[in-house]
């Protein structure tokens, strides 16, 4: 399933221009300073016609595989037709920013209506193409090390994947997008519980992948060790081969 949804992604993809959004020191700088995202959904190179397709493909991948039922396969290819769709993608785009953006003036929580859980899956899937485009932008950046949030600088999207480089830095990669930014190594990026004692580590027999799991919140990372690999990570590759681990981390009470 893993690498059908990696081939319909890359053949969108390749499809998809490079995006034209002003960033500079400036700019990256006052993001930076209230943890809001800096891609705005107007600034997404997205052609309607790729973005439904997308859709439509995602759910036919899930539902081959069982990932979705019948019915929920139904609405998500009507979905794949709709003429509205792009706004229905940009509700759900633009929700995960002003999470962030309601949490950093401390207003608590955003006031935007949460998506159906079912579709959020698929947004995020069929998203890949074109916000990965994006990420390509600012993964060159050098203010990009600058990030210190637990969120993507790009779009907003939370890890679900990390890589320990031979630095022994730990590098948070994005659900959403695909970027790579540094981040504290014993630090939860879903909660940011720092103390060690509630951080549990555990990796397999050769060293090759870890878990971070917090005591606090109770979820848990997974990460691709480059200090005791040969090649450098590949996330969808690499998910796959630790299923495992995610087996064993749900054993012990975490959630992903």
């Amino acid at each position: 399933m893993h690498l059908e949804l990696l081939g319909m992604e890359r053949r969108i993809r390749g499809r998809v221009p490079l995006p034209s959004f002003a960033l500079n020191a400036q700019v990256f700088a006052h993001h930076r300073a209230d943890g809001r995202p800096l891609l705005r959904f107007e600034d997404i190179p997205l052609d309607p016609t790729d973005l439904r397709l997308a859709v439509r493909q995602t759910a036919e991948i899930l539902r081959r595989f069982g990932a979705l039922d019948e019915p929920e396969f139904q609405q998500a290819l009507g979905l794949g037709r709709e003429m509205a769709l792009p706004s229905l993608v940009a509700a759900w785009y633009r929700a995960i920013a002003e999470r962030h953006e309601a949490a950093a003036v401390g207003r608590g929580s955003s006031t935007a209506p949460a998506l159906d859980g079912r579709f959020d899956q698929i947004f995020t899937l069929a998203m890949r193409p074109f916000l990965s485009r994006c990420a390509e932008v600012v993964q060159q950046r050098p203010e990009l090390a600058a990030w210190q949030h637990p969120h993507c600088a790009v779009c907003g999207g939370e890890p679900d994947f990390a890589t320990i480089t031979p630095a022994a830095e730990r590098h948070l990669i994005c659900g959403r997008c695909g970027l790579r930014w540094k981040f504290e190594p014993l630090t939860c990026p879903y909660c940011r519980n720092s103390d060690r004692s509630q951080i549990t580590s555990f990796a397999t027999p050769d060293g090759r992948y870890r878990v971070y799991a917090c005591d606090v919140c109770t979820r848990y990372l997974k990460a691709y060790d480059g200090r005791h690999a040969a090649r450098p990570v590949m996330p969808v590759v690499d998910m796959v081969a630790t299923l495992p681990l995610d087996a064993a981390a749900m054993q012990r009470g975490y959630t992903g």
